[in-house]
């Protein structure tokens, strides 16, 4: 899985980079100015020195006032005093000037230096740069003793101009190590941050691994905890919920187990008195015409209640059967739409739903008949309960593969909130109603006879109104490869069996599939 850009790695790389380059130029910044001012205020004061003793050395030497001649003499005197390479002087006198170097214009002195030398006694000094190149010029007035102690300006002025290109290069060799440093402290912050990353990544990514575990049911998972940091208090507390979560589910799944071996037991426990109700209240349906109204409407009471009773045992045990994965297919190929035309049939359904249905022979499948057959009633039987005329049924096969049964019916559809929940068990839409004339599993059957065909089964409203159930069953010939759940067992192809238990459903539950308004499955 490639990692986004925005990824906890990319994001610890991107924070050390920046912490470590901001780090690294700030300490920069401030030492190359620390430094260059160092470099540069040592040659400044070097050379001021060395100009002021030069100057007291000399000066009292040549004539005053003094001549052209005498200017000249003494600015190229002081310049050999000094780096004889770099010194270049310039004397004056008033009007008077000279420069130890015939011709040289002396132009790095500026008027305002001028100004300022020949205003006061004091040593006078200023960097120049000039066509990428850097000079210290310093003005210097001589001055002589005068009474009481005092020193007056003599009118002599003395100029010195030094390069400073060897202190230049000094300088730019500080700023390409700084430069060379910031590439380092980059490389290094990356490697730091990679290495923090793979640190903190790392339990992290077992986290993920085991959450993803979790989620696929493999509750026993655990993480080792490292160290007593953060990331080990998160190990820690994901070990005590995966903990909570494992004895949770467990419980309820004792829970779930004991509740379906009691619904089981019951149901079959009920059966043996259900079949001897059955047949008493079989008899007195047939003698209810000579018995008094009050009478013979109990009689039709307890009948009906009966039916309904045992209705639901039978459901109870399907159900049970599911979940014990003890449910078989009998795999049979047989003409799918004849089927569906038995199932209607055998139930009275005829007139009370439209069909659209193949020709004869054209579409069959190798399926289970019975489970079909308790598909599409399943399915009719809720379209006319709780939906609205028309009821339509429409069988087509999809790409030779699979065989699409489609129930639609024309009431007000299925609420929103309760679709999601249609092929749960018992569930009630209407949860004011303590009781409805279906057993609630009427649906959930469906699904798991569908999906115990390697099919699925959905639930929708149609776009011109009312409800659509829709089950889509894989085609298969015999010899083909069965389903992809469930038990399957091959029979012959004789469908007396099928056809004789369809007809008793439908003698049992015709009275119940009555239209009426939409309720729960």
């Amino acid at each position: 899985m490639p990692r986004p850009l925005g990824g906890l790695r990319v994001r610890l790389v991107v924070a050390f980079a920046v912490v470590a380059a901001a780090a690294t130029l700030t300490t920069g910044a401030l030492t190359f100015r620390e430094a260059r001012t160092g470099v540069l205020q040592q040659s400044q004061d070097t050379v001021i020195e060395d100009f002021r003793e030069r100057v007291d050395a000399l000066a009292p030497n040549y004539p005053f006032p003094p001549a052209r001649p005498d200017l000249a003499s003494l600015a190229a005197d002081v310049a050999r005093g000094g780096r004889a390479d770099n010194w270049r002087v310039l004397a004056a006198y008033r009007e008077l000037s000279a420069t130890s170097s015939p011709g040289d214009t002396f132009e790095e002195l500026s008027p305002a230096m001028r100004a300022a030398v020949g205003s006061g006694p004091a040593t006078v000094f200023q960097r120049v740069s000039r066509d990428g190149r850097s000079s210290l010029v310093v003005g210097m007035p001589v001055l002589y003793a005068g009474p009481r102690y005092s020193w007056e300006r003599s009118g002599l002025e003395l100029y010195l101009t030094v390069s400073q290109q060897e202190e230049q290069g000094y300088v730019e060799a500080l700023v390409s190590a700084i430069e060379r440093a910031i590439v380092v402290a980059l490389a290094l912050a990356v490697v730091l941050a990679l290495l923090a990353a793979r640190g903190v990544l790392r339990p992290v990514r077992e986290l993920r691994r085991a959450t993803r575990d979790i989620a696929q049911g493999r509750l026993d998972t655990r993480l080792a905890v490292r160290g007593s940091d953060e990331l080990a208090d998160l190990s820690h507390s994901f070990n005590e919920t995966a903990a909570a979560l494992e004895e949770s589910v467990a419980e309820l799944r004792r829970m779930e187990a004991g509740a379906r071996r009691f619904a089981a037991d019951v149901s079959h426990e009920l059966r043996t008195p259900l079949a001897a109700m059955s047949a008493v209240t079989d008899v007195l349906d047939e003698d209810a015409v000579r018995l008094d109204d009050d009478t013979a409407m109990a009689v039709r009471l307890i009948s009906e209640e009966t039916t309904k009773l045992t209705g639901l045992v039978n459901d109870l045990m399907e159900i049970s059967r599911f979940d014990a994965g003890a449910a078989d297919l009998h795999l049979d190929e047989i003409d799918l739409a004849e089927s569906v035309r038995r199932t209607l049939s055998a139930r009275g359904w005829q007139e009370a739903v439209e069909t659209e249905l193949p020709e004869p022979g054209a579409l069959r499948g190798r399926v289970d008949p019975r489970r079909l057959d308790v598909i599409v009633a399943n399915l009719v039987a809720n379209a006319l309960r709780h939906g609205g005329p028309p009821v339509r049924v429409r069988l087509r096969g999809e790409g030779g593969r699979s065989a699409v049964i489609e129930v639609r019916d024309g009431g007000e559809g299925i609420d929103g909130t309760v679709l999601p929940h249609v092929f749960d068990r018992f569930y009630k839409s209407d949860t004011a109603r303590s009781r409805s004339e279906g057993s609630g599993l009427g649906l959930a059957i469906t699904a798991e006879n569908a999906r115990l065909h390697g099919g699925t089964v959905r639930a929708g409203n149609h776009p011109d109104g009312g409800a659509v159930f829709t089950v889509v069953l894989p085609l298969r010939r015999d010899g083909a490869p069965g389903p992809a759940t469930g038990r399957e067992k091959a029979i012959p192809a004789v469908h007396g069996g099928t056809e004789k238990a369809g007809k008793t459903a439908g003698k049992k539950r015709a009275g119940r599939a009555r239209p009426g308004g939409r309720g729960r499955p």
